[in-house]
């Protein structure tokens, strides 16, 4: 999928321009990303548009099936922000089939936000360590996701093995 993306328009912004984005995103994950002051920089990435925050990619905006637009941290944003909400906890017997761009199955998934509705997007992290592993589109709610046993808890849109996140500035 990503594969043959690149980042291509990259272009400062000023913060009066994107921060509409940036307030949805704070409020949405309850945060506080801190940006006064860093160098702002926008970019297209395939179907996505990239915010870089001092030559970092830190969010990403998305649209879904409807054309409905969103804003998200990036997993590198969130390594700096692993208290945001909208997380889902998954066992070690899961991080195999996420590294590979797997769906998530609910049988790994072992804790999450209980504000997380379905249709949102959210991010999985290890349960040990806390780190994130991938985004993607909920397709359950998160007291739904926390006790299933069966089914497909959130449809995978990208996950740290992808080269975006591996990408030096």
């Amino acid at each position: 999928m990503s594969k043959d993306w690149s980042i291509r328009k990259r272009r400062p912004v000023r913060r009066k321009h994107i921060a509409p984005l940036l307030k949805a995103l704070e409020e949405s994950l309850g945060i506080d990303l801190s940006v006064d002051g860093a160098f702002l920089e926008m970019a297209e990435y395939g179907p996505w548009q990239m915010v870089f925050v001092d030559k970092v990619a830190k969010a990403i905006e998305v649209q879904d099936d409807e054309r409905n637009r969103f804003a998200f941290l990036t997993l590198r944003g969130f390594l700096d922000h692993t208290n945001a909400a909208k997380w889902v906890e998954v066992d070690h017997g899961a991080i195999p089939f996420l590294m590979n761009g797997a769906d998530c199955m609910v049988a790994g998934v072992q804790a999450a936000d209980e504000a997380i509705e379905v249709g949102e997007l959210v991010w999985i992290r290890d349960m040990k360590h806390k780190k994130p592993l991938a985004i993607g589109w909920s397709k359950m709610t998160g007291s739904e996701m926390a006790e299933a046993t069966k089914g497909k808890g959130i449809k995978t849109l990208h996950w740290f093995g992808d080269e975006l996140w591996e990408m030096e500035p």
